[in-house]
């Protein structure tokens, strides 16, 4: 099991990965269209995808929080 402290940085991990699998998948269909050997070139596409999607996840999200926080109130 994973200690606690790691959250934030498991769910930018897992959030991006499944992110950039979709995005990438359907980017690559649409350019490319159901051809042979599509899966393969998926799959470097989104390997590189979430090589760039993870570490800006890291960078995003805590800015992210703070404007909703301000865009938002409690009550």
């Amino acid at each position: 099991m994973i200690p606690k402290k790691y959250a934030p940085i498991l769910f930018g991990l897992l959030l991006s990965g499944l992110m950039s699998l979709l995005v990438s998948g359907i980017s690559t269909l649409r350019a490319i269209g159901l051809v042979h050997g599509f899966m393969g070139i998926w799959l470097g596409a989104w390997l590189t995808a979430w090589a760039i999607a993870f570490p800006a996840v890291l960078v995003v999200a805590p800015i992210t929080r703070r404007l909703v926080e301000r865009l938002t109130q409690t009550g």
